[in-house]
């Protein structure tokens, strides 16, 4: 499309059916909620038959009339071919993973086409968001990623989405808008990378030394119903001794607690960064650790779902609760 006639055709249907922006987790778009205008190639096309058709007129050429009129019908037909490409199809919310300020949010949208028509030249596309392009088969279903630049910490929305085609011949460019409601957690940007935390600096937990594991072998106990199979000493049942159970040791690290009050005086932004970036190589060392910020006490743990806990505990820093 004419970027000049985009630019005011679109602000301005947006503007005029606000209202009638579908929204939800899915949607299907209905005919009427489908917009269509030529592109640049369809004005030039149009204007290329307006001058066939005043050449034909002044020399009354009949090959000159069937020719304008042939390609009149084509262009007429590109229309409703153009507009049938994206009718009745299905938008679902897709995958939304979290990501740290300065990379790029990944949405996930899954399109459906339920109708025994392949669909072509579909373009996806949102507000500052990579757009992307597909092809769906009859009875097919795809899933289209859109990039967003993440710029802050916090909930990242998707905004309203475009769904547009210029299926088969480019003339004319039909259009639908729908809002999923998807956003994403963007972490807070790790800060630089920190020494050691002093242990006067964070706390340790209590616990320390050994506890019953499965690391270096201690010896044996009585059988205790529940206990592993694994650890039955097998070879005393050979010899018809009691039942016996192996103790092992297992060493434990002290618990760290990474704690809000305790960092240096600083705005709010900056100790952000640096408990993002303490979570995160915590988390690498394998060490339980747990987050105390002024309204959140997350205690001590370890894994990918601990840390994703963690971090958008401090993404979400400051703000209301949806």
């Amino acid at each position: 499309m004419n970027r000049r006639l985009a630019a005011f055709a679109e602000p301005l249907i947006l503007k005029l059916f606000r209202h009638t922006v579908p929204r939800g987790p899915a949607l299907t778009l209905e005919r009427r909620r489908i917009y269509a205008l030529p592109t640049r190639y369809g004005l030039l096309f149009a204007a290329m038959l307006l001058v066939m058709l005043l050449g034909s007129i002044n020399y009354n050429n009949s090959l000159g009339f069937m020719l304008t009129f042939l390609l009149g019908g084509v262009g007429i037909m590109s229309i409703r071919y153009t507009y049938r490409n994206i009718a009745h199809l299905q938008l679902r919310s897709g995958k939304a993973l979290p990501t740290f300020a300065g990379e790029e949010a990944r949405f996930t949208v899954h399109l459906h086409n339920p109708e025994p028509l392949a669909r072509y030249t579909l373009r996806l596309a949102a507000p500052g968001a990579r757009p992307g392009v597909t092809d769906i088969a009859a009875h097919d279903s795809a899933g289209v990623e859109l990039g967003v630049a993440a710029r802050r910490r916090g909930r990242l929305a998707l905004g309203r989405i475009t769904l547009s085609t210029t299926y088969p011949l480019g003339l004319v460019r039909a259009w639908a808008y729908a809002d999923l409601d998807m956003h994403c957690i963007v972490y807070p940007r790790p800060g630089p990378r920190q020494p050691p935390p002093a242990e006067a600096d964070f706390h340790q937990g209590d616990r320390a030394g050994s506890a019953m594991g499965s690391d270096d072998f201690l010896g044996f106990r009585a059988y205790l119903p529940g206990d592993s199979p694994r650890h039955i000493h097998w070879k005393a049942v050979a010899r018809d001794l009691p039942l016996l159970t192996k103790k092992f040791a297992a060493s434990e690290t002290p618990e760290m607690w990474l704690d809000w009050s305790l960092l240096p005086a600083m705005d709010d932004e900056t100790r952000l960064r640096i408990l993002c970036r303490l979570v995160v190589e915590a988390q690498r060392s394998g060490r339980a650790y747990g987050l105390r910020l002024p309204a959140t006490a997350i205690p001590p743990g370890q894994g990918a779902l601990h840390q994703h806990r963690c971090l958008e505990a401090l993404a979400l820093f400051g703000e209301a609760r949806p």
